[in-house]
């Protein structure tokens, strides 16, 4: 199955990597009337996702500013692979665009200082984490992609993480005590559910369903709306809601594909990016309470008495760790921030 999924992704892959040869201004007047040029934008989430709704939104508004001389392709549910994989094409330039969390533009190989954001328990609550991307500490993340091969256009929204688990439900870290738990390719996430006492192992998202089933994983953590997407209920009995952490996502561009593009036409694409990044926040805001009554409805229990200091406290024996990894002014930035 791996080896045919490899083989899908490689020919997407080859079959694109002609499409950035050409920018849509200073064409002739005879170019005008050709196919347009096809772009590829890559998600692990499903069409009809909080990425999914930020990626529609980046197509169809930069087809429009581009009169219809760029077309962007959306290929979802990890069709071209797992975000670190996505986010390491645009580097190479075989992929064009993705939307990904910080599996992907946190990669040792891309930008590793950005998994500061993947802290548990960092941000007070779903607005603090928002107000820190949408200000300066979240530009200046943009900025630190500069240098990696993959440029980072708008802060767009996976979600709060919440856990779901087959065995138990999960309250407090005692919990979670050698539970073997699926984690995103994060060393932060790692460490901090090993800190909990969790066996935290990360692990592809795109095969992750398999995992669940066979065993392999007796929990694992995502957003809501990721959780129903997958039908994780149907291979997970508790819903925990944990809101252990805020999960952003960035929409990124190949800086290769960037650099055909002229600076005016740089500066557009940066708009409909920016355009439609909330549009991932929007899903998340209007699907949340539909999503845990769906997943209830379906069978799991959900848990809403989460003992959020016990975390917090729990999550001390690793504040050296995090300090050095990222800086301690860095930490007090992000939990002193106030929008």
């Amino acid at each position: 199955m791996s080896n045919i999924r490899g083989l899908n992704r490689r020919t997407l892959l080859a079959a694109g990597t002609l499409s950035f040869v050409t920018s849509f201004t200073g064409r002739s007047h005879a170019a005008v009337t050709a196919p347009p040029r096809v772009l590829r934008i890559a998600f692990t989430g499903a069409l009809t996702s909080q990425m999914g709704e930020s990626a529609k939104a980046l197509a169809k508004s930069f087809a429009e500013a581009s009169k219809g001389q760029v077309r962007i392709d959306l290929y979802s549910s990890g069709a071209l692979g797992g975000e670190r994989e996505i986010t390491e094409d645009l580097q190479a330039g075989t992929l064009d665009l993705a939307v990904a969390s910080s599996a992907g533009f946190a990669a040792p190989t891309i930008a590793p200082k950005l998994g500061v954001f993947d802290i548990p328990f960092l941000f007070r609550d779903l607005n603090h984490a928002r107000a820190t991307l949408d200000g300066p500490i979240g530009a200046e993340a943009l900025t630190a992609m500069k240098g990696t091969g993959v440029v980072g256009l708008a802060w767009a929204e996976n979600g709060l993480r919440q856990i779901s688990s087959m065995d138990k439900p999960v309250r407090t870290p005692a919990d979670l005590q050698g539970v073997k738990i699926r984690v995103p390719q994060s060393e932060v996430m790692v460490a901090g559910f090993q800190a909990l006492g969790a066996d935290a192992q990360p692990y592809s998202f795109v095969e992750l369903y398999a995992a669940l089933a066979d065993g392999t994983f007796k929990a694992q953590e995502n957003p809501v709306a990721t959780i129903r997407a997958s039908n994780f209920d149907k291979v997970q009995k508790y819903l925990s809601l944990t809101g252990h952490c805020y999960s952003a996502a960035m929409i990124m561009i190949s800086e290769r594909v960037y650099k055909t593009f002229s600076p005016e036409e740089q500066e557009l694409l940066r708009q409909c990016a920016v355009k439609a990044a909330p549009l991932s926040r929007a899903f998340n805001d209007q699907g949340q309470k539909a999503d845990i009554e769906e997943l209830a409805r379906r069978g799991m229990t959900v848990v809403t008495d989460v003992d959020r200091a016990a975390f917090t406290s729990a999550m001390s024996k690793v504040r050296d760790k995090f300090e050095t990894l990222f800086g301690k002014d860095t930490l007090s930035a992000i939990e002193r921030y106030k929008g």
